[in-house]
């Protein structure tokens, strides 16, 4: 190929293009762990296994013993992962440590020169090691700010020539990520390169998943304090007054218009009339409850 250097020939380069399967276990894991050292950083180690040349899983983790500031996290402890490892391994978790992970609460997912060495230490025990980052703190419902790592200086020499992409892509993975521009300064595809990651879900975890934030019976029978109900039963007649207004404007606006005209018109702005339907029902639902609630508490107790 002209432009690389004279007589370069265009040979094919090894797929190094690898993944990273994280449960979705170890992911609550993760965040929990992150949010509760905020605003100090966190770290601990992942356990799963190397499934082939392209695929590792993570299916656990555990935190470690740590000395850790807003900006850095080091281990302190070396005895407790082989401790830890002894007492997994009696409980029936036998998988190897595949990685491992730290926070980085509100700057988002790189690597410092400290990971930078902590990472080099775990790829001269096993090569394949990953460093994952998550961000407990820019994390919202729906989104998770997570981000996978490996050195590119190491057992394979083809990352070490600085002409060239640090590895070759051509797996089937859906998506690409695209890098940060703050990961970039701080040495991403120049220091280390970033892994896909992808989730994976048996039968039992997704279960657990859906019954997370369920609700049962027993959320019938509690009642709130009648100070607290009685504001929020205020908060919600003072919404739908609101909304009754917006409603009549609304219908006023509307008049004389076609469907077409009423569509665009509406683009962007808020339903009164749904949401006052649905705050009507919250407000008969939590009324009904509370009322049923103070009456059996009255015959029970």
């Amino acid at each position: 190929m002209p432009g690389r250097g004279a007589g370069a020939a265009d040979t094919p380069l090894p797929d190094t293009a690898e993944k990273i399967q994280i449960s979705s276990l170890s992911l609550l894991k993760m965040l929990k762990h992150g949010r509760a050292g905020v605003p100090m950083e966190v770290m601990g180690l992942m356990l799963g296994q190397f499934v082939d040349e392209y695929t590792i899983t993570c299916v656990d983790v555990f935190a470690m013993p740590q000395h850790g500031t807003g900006v850095s996290v080091e281990a302190v402890d070396p005895v407790f992962q082989t401790n830890m490892l002894d007492m997994l391994k009696q409980t029936g978790r036998s998988e190897m440590v595949v990685g491992w992970y730290h926070s980085h609460p509100g700057f988002g997912c790189w690597l410092s020169g400290v990971d930078m060495n902590t990472q080099t230490s775990f790829e001269q025990l096993n090569a394949r090691a990953v460093a994952v980052v998550v961000d407990p703190v820019q994390s919202v419902k729906g989104k998770v700010v997570i981000d996978a790592f490996r050195m590119i200086a190491g057992g394979n020499q083809m990352m070490m020539m600085t002409n060239t992409e640090p590895r070759q892509t051509t797996s089937n993975i859906g998506f690409l990520k695209k890098p940060t521009i703050q990961a970039r300064i701080h040495g991403l595809d120049r220091h280390y390169y970033s892994l896909v990651i992808d989730w994976r879900k048996n039968d039992l975890e997704e279960q657990m998943l859906m019954n997370l934030h369920k609700k049962d019976w027993t959320s019938g029978m509690i009642i709130q304090k009648y100070e607290d109900h009685q504001k929020h039963t205020s908060k919600m007649m003072d919404d739908m007054t609101r909304l009754s207004k917006e409603y009549v404007t609304r219908v006023k606006e509307e008049e004389g218009r076609t469907q077409e005209e009423v569509e665009v018109m509406n683009v962007g702005k808020i339903d009164p009339k749904k949401h006052l339907e649905n705050d009507v029902n919250d407000l008969m639902a939590c009324s009904i409850i509370q009322c049923l609630g103070t009456m059996i508490d009255t015959v029970v107790f």
